[in-house]
């Protein structure tokens, strides 16, 4: 089989999106190139959880995964420690990862993510301030004034994205109403249970810890989330806040605020905005929150934003992509199956998040007995997301199937 012309694709921003479309890309066969407008990749954030599928396309695409993380197993309880759903993925899921979700800080993946790129692909200090397109190809130019030549572009440049705003226009953001405090502790004298990752409800906040493993140290994190109003600056101190949220929870909730050094506790606010009914536009896409910026309720923005660029990669095997209609598929099959998946976590973080945290003081107690004496989570959570995590393990076992035929 001939092989199909050596295609150029600029990616902007290099957080996990990016740097999995840059993976992908080049092990497609095409030149990639990643531009990141800060001096360095870096984490946006502390604390971190994968579900299977981004870990099974992390290894695919290069990226070393051994022992990165702690396997978890997840329940959602009540404040005092009531079991209200589980997640139960099958005896195969869990042997092949050790568990069935990965609690891990951020700052490594990205320093695993950084080693998996090849020379040369990763240029820092490159601000994009505008491109554009047309059949024959794609422009982007950057703040120094350089012009980068490109046959596709992928925007993986956040909630903010110069991509989707050039794409689609303005569109505004959804405020949720809601903050979230997370920190960690690796400290060996804190004990807890090990392998849990446990998501608790009291009437007005989340509580949750879960195991962690960075660089070989195993340790704990966790986070506390409630109602704030957006339009409100938040001016309290953030480890004091942490600990009166997390006050009325189960042991070892508690504990783990309290050993938390304040250096490493974050906060940040709650927002997204609604589905795109097109990602792709022209020789331009969208992956991560560039398409579909997600709440934390979702534990999946990261891990989904690593599918989009392992997923995009390989459609864009064997292209010709200086064929306008052949990228115009690609594009298109792409994001096919990607968006109601994407959509379908984003809208129902968006639900949990008004149902736990916005109910009427009145409904509150309603709500709970609900939740307690009935399998409502169970199936809302506990059964939904192992149909989303196998069928995401199916789709990476067609897409690997689908290049290696493509390029052999």
């Amino acid at each position: 089989m001939t092989s199909p012309r050596r295609g150029r694709v600029a990616v902007i921003g290099a957080g996990p999106a990016g740097m999995a479309t840059a993976l992908s890309v080049h092990q497609a066969g095409h030149e990639v190139t990643l531009l990141e407008r800060y001096p360095q990749a870096r984490p946006a954030g502390n604390i971190l959880n994968l579900w299977p599928p981004p870990i099974k396309a992390l290894g695919l695409l290069g990226v070393d995964t051994a022992d990165l993380g702690a396997p978890c197993y997840s329940e959602f309880r009540s404040a005092s420690g009531r079991t209200r759903a589980r997640v139960e993925l099958p005896r195969h899921v869990v042997d092949a990862y050790g568990g069935g979700f990965i609690g891990l800080l951020r700052p490594e993946l990205y320093e695993r993510l950084l080693s998996a790129l090849p020379r040369g692909v990763l240029h820092v200090n490159r601000p994009v301030e505008r491109f554009e397109q047309d059949e024959a190809g794609a422009r982007l130019f950057l703040a120094d004034g350089e012009v980068v030549e490109a046959d596709v572009v992928v925007g993986a440049d956040g909630i903010d994205s110069l991509v989707r705003r050039t794409l689609w226009g303005e569109s505004p953001k959804r405020e949720h109403n809601l903050h979230i405090f997370g920190g960690f502790t690796l400290d060996e004298e804190v004990r807890a249970e090990a392998g849990l990752c446990i998501v608790a409800h009291d009437r007005t906040v989340q509580g949750s810890w879960t195991s962690i493993r960075h660089k070989g140290r195993d340790g704990f994190q966790w986070w506390v989330l409630g109602a704030h109003d957006a339009a409100t600056e938040f001016t309290g101190d953030l480890h004091a806040t942490a600990t009166a949220m997390g006050a009325g929870f189960a042991d070892p909730l508690p504990r783990l605020i309290a050993a938390t050094a304040p250096e490493n506790v974050q906060r940040w606010v709650l927002r997204d905005r609604r589905p795109l009914k097109q990602w792709s536009k022209g020789r331009a896409t969208l992956v991560g929150d560039a398409a579909h910026p997600t709440s934390p309720y979702a534990a999946y923005g990261a891990g989904m934003a690593t599918e989009d660029g392992y997923f995009l990669g390989r459609h864009l095997a064997g292209v010709d992509l200086g064929d306008y209609a052949a990228v115009r598929r690609a594009l298109e099959a792409f994001e096919a199956p990607r968006k109601p998946h994407t959509a379908r976590q984003s809208q129902q973080a968006w639900v949990l998040g008004q149902v736990f945290h916005h109910a009427p003081r009145p409904l509150r107690p309603l709500r709970d007995l609900v939740l307690d004496r009935t399998p409502l989570l169970q199936k809302v959570v506990g059964e939904s997301s192992p149909r989303e995590i196998l069928e995401q393990l199916g789709e990476i076992d067609k897409a690997e199937a689908r290049m290696r035929a493509v390029l052999a």
